[in-house]
């Protein structure tokens, strides 16, 4: 693993002016919205000094209250690592709050205490998934058995037809939250397909839960923790900005009315 000295020294090189963290077109102002990493930066060293030394992501839990799912040995293992990132925000009163997210589930759990939530009711996600997964994967295992033709043929567009209907209504429980006050279903936020994951990334719940709760975000940043993903294009403590496919559609609108909150 690498250490966090080498790790700070290569972020120190690598850093010219304030990296940019996220950005995005908003439809309803015609305007790019954007925040840089500033502060945040820092506070996402802090953070992985904290993993490193904790080897958990449960830190804010008791000692005694351990939860071996939480380790990060899980993420140097096959399943490899994720994101991770810190939000610097202002609360109303002026009282600086760091929030911190970690990328999707962490090892199958939505929900880990000190860490923003996702952008859906996981009650309501486990329960489309309870209903609907034990029919598509039994009717992937019929088709094995099969031989080519018509019946392997209606199987299939059956089986393709529940998975498509349960993303749809999965992707319907993403409630996105904005500056303004404004909140938009995840469904009229792509102008085409939304991608596997879309809304699950650091910058969209940290950015969620900043506007669901009055505070104002002042610098975002993020970094990959693990091993290195298959394609090679995330490294162990490397910091990189929000992702163009996933994070930039919904970005514009989330962001929209942080410039007014400055001025005021």
């Amino acid at each position: 693993m690498t250490s966090l000295n080498t790790m700070r020294m290569r972020q120190f090189v690598a850093s010219e002016n304030p990296p940019l963290a996220c950005s995005g077109f908003c439809r309803a102002c015609r305007e790019i919205h954007l925040l840089k990493q500033g502060n945040a930066r820092e506070y996402c060293l802090e953070l992985m000094q904290t993993l490193e030394e904790k080897g958990r992501i449960d830190f804010d839990q008791p000692t005694g209250h351990v939860d071996q799912r939480f380790s990060t040995a899980f993420l140097f293992a096959e399943s490899r690592g994720q994101m991770f990132g810190t939000l610097e925000c202002l609360a109303p009163s002026g009282r600086t709050v760091i929030l911190k997210a970690f990328s999707g589930q962490y090892n199958g759990v939505w929900e880990v205490a000190g860490w923003v939530p996702p952008l859906l009711d996981v009650a309501e996600f486990q329960r489309l998934v309870d209903k609907t997964d034990p029919q598509i994967k039994a009717l992937g295992k019929r088709l094995e058995s099969l031989p080519p033709g018509l019946e392997k043929e209606h199987l299939s567009h059956q089986r393709k037809k529940l998975s498509q209907d349960l993303m749809k209504a999965l992707h319907a429980l993403y409630q996105v939250h904005n500056l303004r006050g404004e909140v938009k279903p995840l469904l009229e936020l792509f102008s085409t397909g939304i991608p596997t994951g879309a809304g699950d990334c650091c910058a969209p719940k940290l950015l969620n839960f900043a506007a669901r709760n009055q505070l104002r975000p002042v610098s975002l940043a993020e970094f990959y923790w693990g091993r290195e993903n298959r394609s090679g294009t995330r490294q162990h403590g490397c910091f990189y900005s929000a992702c163009e496919s996933k994070c930039k559609p919904i970005l514009g609108f989330m962001l929209c009315g942080l410039g007014e909150k400055d001025e005021t």
